[in-house]
């Protein structure tokens, strides 16, 4: 996707960006998520790597690493009493995240404003990974 989508930015030759979505498994890299972990862990690279490649071309490349989203892949955990214990002991700002959240941070990268911006990673998790251990 990112070749094809690449392929097409520099043809059209105004530059552009690309946001890859990963997730901070591919950063805390937890056991009994090796598959999921790697797999996240490699767009973070790809991301990186492209960046270096396509920079030339004025095409940045950036990932983003939801946290916690409320969304259906979170559906093996019941909301309500579980839900809210798991919130509160993993996320410091007592929420979890929406897709909002994640659109809000990839149309910043995808405007001007992020214009110098490429090769990175943006953790978006309300404090996840800054929760304290209990």
């Amino acid at each position: 996707m990112c070749r094809s989508f690449a392929q097409r930015l520099a043809a059209a030759g105004h530059g552009g960006a690309i946001v890859n979505i990963s997730s901070i498994a591919g950063q805390r890299l937890m056991p009994h998520t090796a598959a999921y972990g790697t797999s996240k862990a490699a767009i973070n690279a790809l991301s990186t790597v492209l960046a270096g490649e396509l920079g030339p071309k004025r095409i940045r490349v950036n990932a983003v690493a939801p946290g916690m989203i409320d969304t259906s892949r979170m559906d093996d955990v019941p909301r309500g009493k579980v839900w809210d214990e798991v919130v509160r002991a993993n996320i410091p700002l007592q929420r979890a995240g929406t897709g909002e959240d994640i659109a809000h941070m990839v149309v910043f990268l995808c405007s001007e404003q992020a214009a110098w911006i490429t090769g990175q990673t943006f953790t978006v998790d309300g404090g996840h990974g800054h929760a304290p251990r209990g």
